[in-house]
């Protein structure tokens, strides 16, 4: 999320959203936005338990401890990837037991943009929590009724409000109106907004090429990022002039030069080693 995260969260947190890859690749969307809303229970039960928080972030109990206490406390609630993910979390070394929560929440935003994603509407719904966040910030009335406990009129609201929008946006909104968590209304659609990017980033490839690729040959390399991934992934082209020759494609946390200026690159290094 947004708010800072000490250097062991980080890192975990790099390790819980390859967790969740593994988890979205190759499902459909029903599935994917199944996963979302049981990550989002998580969260929930994290957020107002701070003795399960302890309890999955204690470093003296043993992985086999944790798991039995997992599959207790969850095993009636969630199926078993929610369960693989928890477990894989409880794992991890964290900076702090709350942040636990951001990380799970941020997870379980991803999870439904993976499912957006997958029905290809992910940019529409990134463009609908922004036009909902406008339109609840800047109204005295809505902060104010989105604020109050009254679940059921807030359910109402959020409907209205929402009309027409991709079913995951009124999911995430509703969501969002129901867990402040005492974030302002800016702040907890900034973080929502931060998960969906970042989601989106890793179905992204930046292609840098020295001339303009084919269409044919951008489909070949999208059949085959999506095959890899199990999810469509878009690609942005780039001409650069400094591309000798071959192809560089950065994707979420990888990148592959082919271009010749790396090979050429790379053979000098190994022929300064070498003397």
């Amino acid at each position: 999320m947004r708010a800072h995260l000490g250097g062991r969260s980080r890192q975990s947190l790099v390790a819980a959203r390859a967790s969740l890859d593994a988890a979205v690749k190759g499902v459909d969307a029903n599935t994917a936005s199944a996963l979302s809303t049981q990550l989002f229970f998580i969260a929930e039960v994290l957020d107002t338990n701070i003795a399960v928080r302890r309890a999955l972030t204690d470093t003296s109990r043993d992985a086999t401890s944790k798991d039995a206490f997992i599959a207790e406390l969850f095993g009636k609630k969630i199926d078993s990837q929610g369960l693989v993910i928890v477990k894989q979390i409880s794992a991890m070394r964290w900076s702090g037991a709350k942040d636990l929560v951001q990380v799970v929440e941020q997870l379980a935003i991803e999870a439904e943009a993976s499912a957006a994603n997958i029905a290809g509407e992910l940019d529409r719904v990134e463009d609908e929590i922004f036009t909902a966040s406008r339109a609840i910030a800047g109204s005295t009335e809505l902060r104010r009724a989105l604020s109050s406990d009254a679940t059921d009129a807030k359910a109402g609201l959020v409907s209205e409000i929402l009309k027409g929008a991709s079913g995951s946006t009124v999911k995430l909104v509703s969501q969002l109106v129901n867990s402040w968590r005492g974030r302002s209304v800016e702040a907890a659609f900034a973080d929502y907004a931060h998960s969906l990017a970042a989601r989106r980033n890793r179905v992204i490839a930046l292609v840098r090429v020295a001339t303009q690729m084919s269409d044919a040959q951008q489909a070949r390399l999208a059949a085959a990022l999506n095959k890899q991934v199990g999810q469509p992934v878009r690609i942005n082209v780039e001409i650069d002039s400094h591309v000798v020759g071959g192809i560089s494609v950065r994707f979420a946390d990888e990148l592959v030069d082919g271009t010749v200026s790396n090979r050429l690159a790379g053979a000098a290094r190994a022929l300064v080693g070498s003397n």
